[in-house]
């Protein structure tokens, strides 16, 4: 498990611990109310890690087909690969494309609604980035 999913999760039980306190510490004719508030943070917070990664793999799917239209648009009759990293690490929505023309140089591209920008480049040994055959620059 990733370190930033086991932070994510030790916040959550925190949040959850300390509601559960302030339930303990509440009068006894208001513990029942704090339960319920303890209840519902639970299941908010389940809610939240059973749905992100669907909420993120359904919008990534959409940020890919618009990629590929925009790519087919750029670059007419070459043929290319879309992948996504799969590490926290990395932000999920940050798409690299390796073109079958240009061995070893890897693309990373940004969708942002219609906007589409190429926010870094992967270079082979001893190459500039400059040099690539599909750099647009990084630039706004």
């Amino acid at each position: 498990m990733h370190p930033i999913t086991i932070i994510e999760i030790l916040i959550a039980l925190g949040i959850a611990a300390g509601f559960l306190v302030l339930a303990f510490i509440l009068p006894k004719k208001f513990r029942r109310i704090g339960m319920y508030i303890v209840l519902a943070a639970a299941l908010a917070e389940l809610s939240f890690f059973a749905i992100r990664p669907i909420w993120i793999d359904y919008h990534l799917g959409i940020k890919i087909e618009q990629l590929n239209e925009y790519l087919e648009v750029q670059y007419p009759g070459e043929e290319w690969e879309v992948r996504t990293r799969t590490s926290r690490s990395y932000n999920p929505y940050h798409l690299e494309v390796s073109f079958a023309n240009e061995k070893g140089w890897v693309y990373a591209y940004r969708v942002d609604g219609d906007k589409i920008k190429q926010v870094s480049v992967g270079v082979p040994d001893e190459q500039f980035y400059e040099s690539g055959l599909h750099y647009e620059g990084l630039g706004d």
